[in-house]
């Protein structure tokens, strides 16, 4: 069964990378208030956030459920396929 800390982090870390990419919503609007996507600065917040998700999964390589391995997996994914279209990471 899944750990729901370990979903709600993932989640987070991942929706504060995309709302640094520019999909704002209402579970992304507190990374807004904090001054994580202003300009200078979204890029980084995004790839801190694929940082921080990179090394989860590493960390965590066959401590994971289906569920919990694939959301890594999905998040990290989709990360590295924006920035990368982004150019650069």
């Amino acid at each position: 069964m899944s750990n729901a800390e370990f979903v709600g982090l993932v989640n987070m870390l991942h929706a504060t990378a995309e709302a640094a990419l520019g999909d704002l919503n209402a579970a992304t609007a507190s990374a807004a208030r904090d001054g994580l996507l202003l300009e200078g600065r979204a890029r980084q917040t995004a790839e801190r956030s694929l940082k921080l998700l990179t090394m989860l999964s590493e960390k965590t390589r066959g401590n994971l459920d289906f569920t919990e391995a694939e959301l890594l997996s999905h998040a990290i994914g989709s990360l590295r396929e924006r920035l990368n279209a982004l150019g650069g990471h």
